[in-house]
């Protein structure tokens, strides 16, 4: 059987549009964001994201673990990009060097040196404020959007019926593989399984993992042939499908809707203009020399 994600009615800001309307608006926020390197605007859109996830009603108990993992995975790329200045190289053309950290060793005549710079922390900032805005965004989708309402959302944003009902699918396939997988570990664990004892190399550990990974994976190849089934004798795909429920657009959705897409409008008007590329302060370079 498919489950879904954690959701329940609120009376908060996002489930008080229509899911279309809402995620017309998350589209265009999305768009509108990656125009933009400048911290100024950036700030704009992180104080977007914040009004909606302290409107949203949403508990911190309720999405803890979400926002630890998510939250961790953006500080620590975050705080790779400031130690490389992966990426940022393509932003700006030269550098002020803060400190240097020369390794007291060579590989094969290269010395492994370590070089923090003003431009690599700003723009390490600067990433950090654009990642976490989207992602603050996109953690709220499951925990605010109706399940029984996602086939419907995605038809009426335009797509066919059976496009929709996959994208109803996928959206079930990430908590259902979860609750198998929980399932599958307590059973295992009741026939004297114990996870906690794996050791040996990578190749032996995913040896030991057999027991988890293969009837996790038998049962999800068995009850997606079971739901083909299911949509074959339904005559899925033959004709146009009905929906039960019908979700009706009023004004504040169409406003909503409005919104994001002037923000997406000005955001790509900016970007013509060349306007929201990297900036900072050169206040924060003063007296710091050049990196060579």
């Amino acid at each position: 059987m498919l489950v879904t994600w954690r959701y329940r009615k609120r009376k908060g800001f996002i489930q008080s549009f229509d899911p279309r309307a809402w995620l017309i608006f998350f589209s265009c926020f999305l768009a509108s964001t990656l125009f933009f390197w400048d911290v100024r605007y950036l700030a704009i859109f992180l104080g977007i994201a914040l009004f909606v996830v302290f409107t949203s009603g949403i508990k911190w108990h309720e999405m803890a673990r979400a926002w630890m993992f998510i939250g961790g995975f953006i500080l620590f790329f975050s705080f790779l990009t400031f130690l490389t200045g992966r990426g940022g190289m393509e932003l700006y053309d030269k550098e002020h060097l803060i400190r240097q950290f020369a390794a007291n060793f060579t590989i094969l005549g290269w010395q492994p040196t370590l070089n923090i710079t003003a431009e690599r922390g700003f723009y390490a900032i600067s990433m950090l404020i654009r990642v976490f805005s989207i992602a603050s965004m996109t953690i709220l989708i499951p925990y605010s959007l109706n399940p029984a309402h996602y086939g419907i959302t995605f038809r009426g944003l335009g797509f066919p019926d059976k496009i929709a009902y996959g994208m109803d699918l996928t959206m079930r396939f990430i908590p259902t593989l979860g609750r198998d997988f929980s399932l599958t570990m307590d059973a295992q664990k009741a026939r004297g399984y114990e996870i906690e004892k794996l050791d040996g190399g990578l190749i032996e550990q995913v040896r030991k993992l057999a027991p988890l990974v293969v009837p996790v994976t038998i049962h999800s190849i068995m009850g997606s042939e079971d739901i083909i089934d299911a949509m074959d004798l339904r005559a899925f795909g033959i004709g146009p499908r009905t929906w039960l429920e019908k979700l009706d657009r009023t004004t504040r959705d169409r406003i909503l809707i409005g919104v994001g897409v002037a923000i997406l409008i000005v955001s790509i008007s900016l970007s013509l203009f060349g306007m929201g590329k990297f900036w900072m302060p050169e206040v924060l370079t003063q007296g710091l020399p050049l990196l060579t």
